[in-house]
C-alpha cells in the first residue's frame, strides 16, 4: 500500500515543489529498504568478509536515506538549511554506496539492484534541491 500521495495531498501546507517532494520521499524510503536488504544479502554470500565495506555503506546509506525521507516529509515550517544538508548528505551516501555496489554488481544481483536504487535516490534528492533554489 502506498499512502504517501494521499497523505501529502491532505497536508494543509502545499509547497510548490510537491511533485519533487513526493518523488524524493518515495525514493529515499525505497533506497533505505533496498540498501538494508542488500546488506542482509551480502551477509548470506559465501564470503561475506569480502563485502564488509559494502555492507557498511549499505547500512549507512539506509540510515541517511530514512532520515532524509522523514525530514522531507515534514512540510510545515521546514528549516531550509537543515533540509538542504540532509539532501546533500543523502546524495553523498547514495553515491558512495552505489559506487561500492557497482563493484560487486556483476557477481551479485542484489548489489546491482542496490546501486540502481541509490542512483534513483540521489537523482530525486538533487531534483528537490534544484527545485528549492
Amino acid at each position: 500500500m502506498d499512502h504517501l500521495p494521499e497523505m501529502l495531498r491532505s497536508q494543509p501546507h502545499q509547497p510548490s515543489a510537491m511533485g519533487a517532494i513526493e518523488r524524493c520521499i518515495a525514493a529515499c524510503y525505497d533506497c533505505a529498504q533496498t540498501c538494508t536488504s542488500c546488506a542482509d544479502a551480502c551477509m548470506s554470500e559465501k564470503d561475506p568478509a569480502m563485502l564488509v565495506y559494502c555492507m557498511r555503506l549499505d547500512l549507512d546509506c539506509a540510515d541517511i536515506a530514512t532520515a532524509t525521507g522523514r525530514i522531507v516529509s515534514r512540510l510545515t515550517k521546514p528549516n531550509r538549511a537543515l533540509t538542504e544538508a540532509a539532501l546533500e548528505a543523502c546524495i553523498i551516501a547514495c553515491g558512495a554506496c552505489g559506487d561500492e555496489c557497482r563493484e560487486h554488481a556483476e557477481m551479485h544481483a542484489h548489489c546491482r539492484i542496490c546501486a540502481e536504487a541509490c542512483d534513483a535516490c540521489a537523482e530525486a534528492c538533487q531534483s528537490l534541491l534544484d527545485a528549492m533554489q
